[in-house]
């Protein structure tokens, strides 16, 4: 988890959706997110566990030393709220306005405290707020193609 500098930026962060409507019950939605924050390891972010909890996520992030905590913060969000808006075009009814995030935050250093501490909390999201994360993801069904591969007919 650690690279071989010796500089620690290891922030854990938490982020709550507008008016904390719940957006993160469908695992497409979680899925959704966690790609654009993989996104920004482009810049030299370093990602550990990320957590869901209906309406807000925690999650641990390296950040580079050349962003402050709340430049990065404000690339994390405008990264995925972009993201969310793009690949769930139905966000846009429930945020007319195009703001997918509240403007509360809140972060800290893990170098304070323990780290497995943090993945422990972050990971035990669902059963902490009593939440069941819907799987929302299309699944390919082989029957069908089966079917088809022998069901086709061929021509002379």
């Amino acid at each position: 988890m650690t690279r071989n500098d010796t500089r620690n930026n290891w922030i854990d962060f938490m982020f709550v959706t507008k008016y904390r409507y719940n957006c993160f019950l469908k695992q497409s939605h979680i899925d959704t997110c966690t790609a654009a924050f993989r996104e920004l390891e482009a810049f030299g972010f370093e990602f550990g566990t990320l957590g869901f909890a209906g309406n807000h996520v925690h999650f641990q992030a390296d950040v580079p030393k050349r962003y402050s905590v709340q430049v990065a913060e404000i690339m994390m969000k405008s990264r995925s709220s972009a993201r969310m808006f793009e690949n769930h075009p139905g966000f846009r009814k429930r945020y007319p306005r195009g703001s997918f995030w509240s403007g509360y935050e809140h972060h800290e250093s893990i170098g304070r405290k323990d780290f497995a501490e943090s993945t422990e909390y972050i990971l035990d999201q669902e059963r902490h707020h009593n939440i069941k994360v819907i799987d929302d993801r299309q699944q390919r069904l082989n029957i069908f193609t089966a079917e088809r591969d022998t069901a086709s007919p061929t021509r002379a």
